[in-house]
């Protein structure tokens, strides 16, 4: 005795033609790597185009064109111009922070771990001249944008990690003063450094020589690490020299 087929509802026959039904456009995923990868195109060309224009300089248009996006992709994002702004000087201390974080956590001997950073942040200021012509940017504006910035505040003390173990573990092995701190040596070593490379045409005229050659920068460099360790030795502990 053969069974009657069971009875669909509307409803149930309208779902099931939607899951039979072919998607229209990306699935969900795909939709967000694509506003990730437009995001980033932005930020990409925002920070050059800053660093070249500063933010009075640089247009909108100039870096919609420039990312292969459009204007209304940037205040969909960002807000405005202001707003895309802080974010490339956000990601400016993420990627800063992000490199820092690849350093080698378990150097044995604190004197070295101080070394390590001192050459990381000299070196990253080498290779992202941006960031010290964005930094110089926003401190003519009297850093107005960045304290816009939620976020700013929380990028310091990851980047100076690396510093305040080894000073911890130099200070308890007798090998560092008691008195210092990370945050000074931090300053001491991102003076030392941004000073040297954000003034090194001007520093050239009135010295008379190359301070960018790389005899200048490498003896600058040994200069700096020099100048820590001296700083952080306790008195009956300097080195020779």
């Amino acid at each position: 005795m053969s069974r009657a087929p069971a009875r669909v509802t509307p409803g149930e026959a309208a779902v099931s033609r939607a899951r039979r039904a072919p998607r229209n456009g990306p699935a969900p995923g795909t939709r967000a790597a694509a506003a990730q990868a437009t995001r980033g195109a932005i930020l990409r060309a925002a920070t050059r185009i800053f660093a070249k224009r500063g933010f009075d300089g640089a247009r909108v248009d100039e870096i919609s064109k420039a990312s292969r996006s459009h204007d209304r992709m940037i205040y969909y994002y960002f807000g405005s111009k202001e707003g895309l702004y802080v974010a490339v000087l956000e990601e400016l201390y993420r990627r800063f922070n992000e490199a820092e974080a690849k350093l080698p956590p378990d150097i044995d001997r604190p004197d070295e771990a101080v070394a390590v950073a001192v050459r990381f942040m000299w070196n990253y200021y080498r290779r992202h001249p941006e960031f010290i012509t964005l930094l110089n940017d926003e401190n003519l504006h009297r850093g107005r944008h960045i304290a816009k910035s939620p976020r700013a505040s929380a990028f310091a003390p990851f980047a100076m990690r690396l510093l305040r173990d080894a000073l911890e573990r130099g200070i308890a092995c007798g090998m560092f003063r008691r008195t210092v701190s990370a945050r000074d040596i931090y300053l001491m070593i991102a003076g030392m450094g941004y000073f040297y490379l954000g003034n090194r045409h001007t520093l050239s005229a009135f010295l008379g020589e190359r301070t960018d050659s790389p005899a200048a920068l490498a003896h600058w460099e040994a200069f700096i690490v020099d100048a820590v360790r001296r700083t952080l030795a306790p008195p009956d502990r300097l080195p020779a020299g």
